[in-house]
C-alpha cells in the first residue's frame, strides 16, 4: 500500500531552542510570542505576557469557559475589528440574509483551523447565523488576533488559539477541537491540511463519519489528493484553493497588496533599484513580482515550469536558478508550496543584510532548521523579525521564522477574504446539502456557478452593472443566458 506523504508533526513546527552559539537568544518563544503589535496592531495586556492562556482561568460574560484565548478581557476591542471588517464583506453579510430564513447549515457541526482575525471571524459568525455550531483553532502560530479570538469566546464559539502558540500549544489546540465528549464534529473547514491530518491519524472513527472537507491552500489539498490517490479518503472533499475565486483572486490581488505591506512593517525597506528574487511564478508569485516591479525593484524568478517561466518572460521578468543570483540580491521570497527552496548552501551564500522571507502556505520553504547550529548566533530585533549572524560578522534578516509573512507580519486586505471566505461558506452549505451520491469520496472543484454566485455578490461593492446576453447571443455562444459562463477546467 502506498505510504501518505505527511509532514511529520514533530518536523512541521520544529521547536525553538534556547541557546544558539555565543549568546542566548534575545528573546524565549514564549515571550516573543506576546508581541501583538506586528499584526494589525493587536492590543496586548502585558502584565500576564508570561502565562500560557492554557494555565488560565478564563470565563465569559455568559459563565462559558468553553474557549482558551490569550485574555478574553480583549473581546470589546476585538468586536470593533469584526464590525469594522464586515464594512467591507459584504457578500457574507448579504448570505446571512438571505439565509436568515432557512438555516442551510443547520445541524452541521464544523471544526476549523484557520487563520484567526477580524475577517475570518466574520466568516465564522455567518456560518453560525446560518444554524452550523463551530469549534476552531489556528493554522499558523502567529497569525491570530488575540483579540479577534477574544471576541469570538465572548460570543460564545469555542476558540482555542493565541499568538505564539508553541508546538505543543498548536497541536493541544487542535485536539481540544476535536476531542470533546457529546460533540462530534460532522464537517471540517482547514487551510493547511493539520486539521484533517490529526482527525485522519488521530481519530479515524470521526474522520469517516464527516460528510465533507473544506480546503484552501495548495499545501492541503496536495495532501487531499495524496490520501485520494492511496485509497484512503473516506469522505468527500473540496478543494477551494483551485477554484477561480480563489486562485484569480485571494492568491493574486491579496499578496500584490499584502507582500509590500508585510515587508515595510517588518524592515523599512526601500524597494527602489533594490534586485529581488521571487521564487515560483504562480498567482501568488505574480502578485509579488507586479508590486515590487511597480516600486522600481529589479526583480528575478525561479521557476520549474516551463509555461509559468514563459509568462514571466512575458511579463518581463528574468527567470533566473537561485543559485546564479544568490550572491547580488537583497530580498529572497519563497511563494512555491514547496519544501527546502532556500537551502542552508544558498544562505551561507548571501550578501550581508539580505532578507529572506516566504509567502507560500506551508513553513518549509526555507530551510530555517538548518540555522539553528552553534556556530550562528539568533538576535531578535523586534517581532517577527531575527538576525541570524554568520561567525565573520554577515547578518541575515529571516521574517517570521520562514512563516507566511503576510498573516505573521501584517495584516491582509478585507474584501479580498470576503471573496475566499464566501467561497469557503457556499462550499460547506454545498457538501453538507448535498443528496446521497452527488460527491463521491474524491477531492472536488466548486462547480462553476458557485464561483460565478461568490463574484456576483462582490460587484455592488464597486457599483458594477453586468451586461445580459440576448437570446439570439446565447444561443450562438452555446450558453445559458444565467451562466455558467466558464467551463468547468477553466
Amino acid at each position: 500500500s502506498q505510504q501518505i506523504q505527511f509532514a511529520d508533526d514533530m518536523q512541521e513546527f520544529t521547536k525553538f531552542p534556547t541557546k544558539t552559539g555565543r549568546r542566548s537568544l534575545s528573546r524565549s518563544i514564549s515571550q516573543s510570542s506576546t508581541d501583538s503589535y506586528s499584526s494589525a496592531a493587536s492590543y496586548t495586556d502585558s502584565s500576564d505576557d508570561e502565562v500560557s492562556p492554557r494555565e488560565k482561568q478564563q470565563t465569559n460574560s455568559k459563565g462559558s469557559s468553553n474557549f482558551c484565548v490569550k485574555n478574553i478581557k480583549q473581546a470589546e476591542f476585538g468586536r470593533r475589528e469584526i464590525e469594522i471588517a464586515e464594512q467591507d464583506m459584504s457578500a457574507l453579510i448579504s448570505l446571512r440574509k438571505r439565509a436568515q430564513g432557512e438555516k442551510p447549515l443547520a445541524g452541521a457541526k464544523i471544526v476549523g483551523c484557520t487563520h484567526i482575525t477580524a475577517q475570518t471571524a466574520v466568516l465564522i459568525e455567518t456560518l453560525c447565523a446560518l444554524g452550523a455550531q463551530c469549534r476552531w483553532s489556528a493554522c499558523n502560530i502567529y497569525s491570530t488576533q488575540n483579540e479577534v479570538a477574544a471576541a469570538l469566546a465572548e460570543a460564545g464559539v469555542a476558540v482555542f488559539a493565541w499568538k505564539g502558540e508553541s508546538e505543543d500549544d498548536f497541536w493541544w489546540c487542535i485536539d481540544r477541537c476535536v476531542n470533546i465528549d457529546g460533540w462530534q464534529a460532522n464537517m471540517i473547514l482547514d487551510d493547511g491540511g493539520d486539521l484533517t491530518h490529526w482527525v485522519y491519524k488521530k481519530y479515524p472513527s470521526v474522520f469517516k463519519k464527516i460528510r465533507g472537507i473544506v480546503e484552501e491552500s495548495v499545501t492541503g489539498v496536495h495532501r487531499l489528493y495524496q490520501l485520494s490517490k492511496a485509497g484512503k479518503l473516506c469522505v468527500p472533499a473540496m478543494n477551494v484553493n483551485d477554484s477561480v475565486t480563489k486562485q484569480k483572486f485571494d492568491n493574486l490581488y491579496c499578496c500584490r497588496e499584502s507582500i509590500l505591506d508585510g515587508l515595510k512593517r517588518t524592515t523599512d525597506v526601500m524597494f527602489g533599484g533594490k534586485q529581488v528574487v521571487v521564487c515560483g511564478y504562480g498567482e501568488v508569485g505574480k502578485g509579488c513580482c507586479a508590486a515590487l516591479k511597480a516600486l522600481g525593484a529589479i526583480v528575478y524568478v525561479t521557476e520549474i515550469d516551463p509555461i509559468c517561466a514563459l509568462q514571466a518572460c512575458m511579463d518581463g521578468f528574468r527567470v533566473v536558478k537561485l543559485s546564479e543570483v544568490i550572491r547580488q540580491v537583497d530580498v529572497v521570497i519563497t511563494c512555491t508550496g514547496n519544501k527546502n527552496v532556500v537551502t542552508r548552501e544558498h544562505l551561507d551564500r548571501m550578501k550581508n543584510s539580505c532578507i529572506v522571507c516566504n509567502m507560500g502556505h506551508s513553513n518549509t520553504e526555507i530551510d530555517v532548521t538548518s540555522l539553528r547550529t552553534p556556530e550562528l548566533t539568533w538576535e531578535r530585533v523586534r517581532s517577527q523579525v531575527d538576525h541570524v549572524i554568520w561567525p565573520d560578522g554577515k547578518r541575515v534578516v529571516l521574517l517570521a521564522e520562514g512563516r507566511l509573512l503576510n498573516l505573521s507580519c501584517s495584516t491582509v486586505p478585507t474584501f479580498v477574504l470576503s471573496i475566499t471566505a464566501t467561497t469557503q461558506a457556499l462550499a460547506l452549505i454545498e457538501l453538507y446539502n448535498a443528496p446521497e451520491g452527488r460527491y463521491k469520496q474524491d477531492v472536488y472543484l466548486l462547480p462553476k456557478k458557485m464561483d460565478e454566485y461568490v463574484a456576483s455578490l462582490h460587484l455592488p461593492s464597486f457599483d458594477a452593472h453586468l451586461t445580459e446576453l440576448t437570446d439570439d447571443q446565447a444561443k450562438y455562444l452555446g450558453l445559458n443566458k444565467n451562466g455558467p459562463f466558464k467551463p468547468n477546467y477553466y
